[in-house]
């Protein structure tokens, strides 16, 4: 074992950065490991975070590392591949090699965003493709928004855009509607387009139309999708956690109870591992619960032991 800390936090994005935080100002010794790839890095901006709206994730997370740092808390690179052991004597294997002890696991990795496979939209993600009205919304009202059904949350998606804008329409792209979901759309205005749709089209670095199987073309500035939204948990397959179905359908997550507790023992998780509709002050939150809990937990095992040895006969 290279090294063994108190904690290690697997993920270094805001629900991450703020359980290390929590820890390191409760004198843990613990180690960040930040794979790198934040689910937010195309957006220009962190929305509907208090005191930081607008500011450029990429800041946010510096800011986050300095402040567990100023703490002590260690920052640092690194790809996790495998966890083994079990609570108190966990190993993490990385990409490079390295092996590094923790008494305890924060699990923060976040979630993959498995998008349609429709042309030309992948490249548009987190810029004129988007997902949620709330992180988004503000930035694309008024503008002409295309919601491309894809889940039964997409009817919803559709319902929420229309309060940003009144010129949205709903491509059903082959999904059959209820009698009640088109009541919904038509309702409030929104027109339903049955035809396949075949590729998301450009002019001059912005999305410009929506193409569909027959030829036709749909004018759209901006366009909302319902992507299927997985947890990165199979690194932790060697311990027995595994991702599972979210109830809601919309992907895998793993589950936690109240505090951020998993089912297996010394392993906490937070963040959009764990709740994939989590907005970037939800995460934080979660990560500084668990955080929390991840202390008491191990000033509790401390007592034990601390009892123990007192009860010790000489």
């Amino acid at each position: 074992m290279d090294e063994k800390f108190d904690v290690v936090v697997i993920g270094g994005g805001a629900a991450g950065l703020n359980g290390a935080l929590m820890l390191a100002r409760s004198r843990r010794s613990v180690l960040v490991l930040d794979g790198a790839e934040p689910r937010n890095a195309p957006a220009g901006g962190v929305h509907g975070l208090l005191g930081r709206e607008g500011m450029p994730p990429s800041e946010l997370l510096a800011l986050g590392r300095a402040e567990v740092r100023s703490y002590g808390g260690r920052v640092e690179s690194g790809t996790v591949e495998a966890v083994s052991g079990s609570v108190g004597d966990f190993a993490v294997t990385l990409a490079d090699g390295r092996r590094i002890g923790a008494r305890r696991l924060l699990v923060t990795t976040g979630l993959v965003d498995e998008l349609p496979s429709v042309p030309g939209l992948r490249p548009r993600w987190g810029r004129d493709v988007l997902h949620c009205p709330y992180c988004h919304g503000w930035e694309v009202r008024d503008q002409a928004i295309g919601v491309l059904a894809g889940s039964a949350r997409s009817v919803h998606q559709a319902l929420l855009f229309r309060q940003l804008s009144d010129d949205v329409v709903y491509f059903a792209n082959g999904l059959t509607l209820s009698a009640g979901e088109r009541l919904e759309l038509t309702a409030r205005n929104i027109p339903v387009v049955d035809g396949v749709v075949a590729e998301v089209q450009t002019s001059g670095d912005r999305l410009s139309a929506i193409r569909l199987a027959d030829g036709t073309t749909v004018p759209r500035q901006v366009l909302a999708v319902s992507a299927r939204m997985v947890a990165r948990a199979g690194f932790l397959a060697g311990i027995g956690l595994r991702a599972v179905e979210h109830p809601s359908g919309a992907g895998a997550h793993l589950p936690v109870d109240a505090l951020g507790r998993t089912e297996v023992p010394g392993v906490w998780a937070a963040g959009n591992v764990s709740d994939p509709f989590a907005q970037v002050g939800a995460a934080a939150a979660a990560g500084a619960l668990a955080g929390a809990q991840i202390n008491a937990d191990l000033v509790a095992e401390q007592t034990r032991t601390a009892v123990e040895s007192l009860r010790a006969p000489v």
